[in-house]
């Protein structure tokens, strides 16, 4: 069995490379990251560092000229500013849907190009296409493409269009981020070396949805997340 996962930089993907290694083997680990127009380069940056830590094969691919059409304001043509506010706050204050940072079937359109990698560079093995999707981020519809649904069905669809040689892992689907971050501290992540921030300065914002997620998740296990922030 291969895995090939999908590598943000960010501390949940890095998660579930360090699950795939310990669970194949690094010699069955590839790793695959995705440039969609977004803002700045640190999470592709940090796919690479991790990928370098793992000693894994990693690949980058582009969706830019798909999501070029999106005002998404992760994307560095949107007229729209990142809303630094948690998430929980964004739906209570606007209702349950998706949030400004979802990205249109960003998870969609990255599994289906990771199907189509896994079938060109493991044309005869079965693969597992791995995705670090967490119950947080699909609580209140934040993401839909994160929840269990979309990934059961993406899971349905991909094997069938792979003649049943590649399917999908989404191991972290059910847990909230406290327990991501718990699993990772377990399995002696490099947490140093991610990126979660959707600002690209040079320390992390501390206020963006993502950073508090984060750095709530950190203080739940009683443990300093080890980046650095503006505040």
């Amino acid at each position: 069995m291969k895995a090939l996962v999908l590598s943000s930089g960010g501390a949940d993907s890095t998660v579930c490379v360090a699950l795939a290694v310990e669970k194949l083997g690094r010699e069955n680990v590839a790793t695959v990251s995705f440039e969609y127009g977004q803002k700045h380069d640190r999470e592709l940056i940090c796919a690479q560092k991790i990928a370098d830590f793992y000693s894994l094969r990693h690949f980058v691919l582009s969706l830019e000229n798909i999501l070029k059409f999106s005002d998404c304001s992760l994307l560095k043509n949107s007229t729209q500013a990142i809303e630094h506010k948690s998430y929980a706050d964004q739906i209570a204050e606007k209702g349950e849907g998706k949030v400004s940072t979802y990205v249109p079937f960003r998870n969609g359109l990255m599994l289906s190009s990771a199907a189509a990698l896994a079938q060109s560079i493991y044309p005869e093995e079965d693969c597992e296409i791995w995705i670090g999707a967490h119950a947080d981020d699909a609580a209140g519809q934040a993401y839909a493409d994160c929840s269990s649904e979309f990934t059961q069905a993406m899971d349905q669809a991909i094997s069938i269009g792979t003649y049943g040689l590649v399917k999908l892992a989404a191991p972290l689907v059910k847990f909230n981020k406290a327990h991501v971050i718990k699993e990772g501290l377990r399995l002696k992540v490099p947490f140093e070396l991610t990126w979660s921030c959707y600002e690209g300065h040079e320390k992390a914002c501390g206020k963006c949805g993502t950073c508090i997620d984060r750095l709530n998740a950190f203080e739940e296990n009683g443990v300093k997340d080890p980046i650095p922030y503006e505040e």
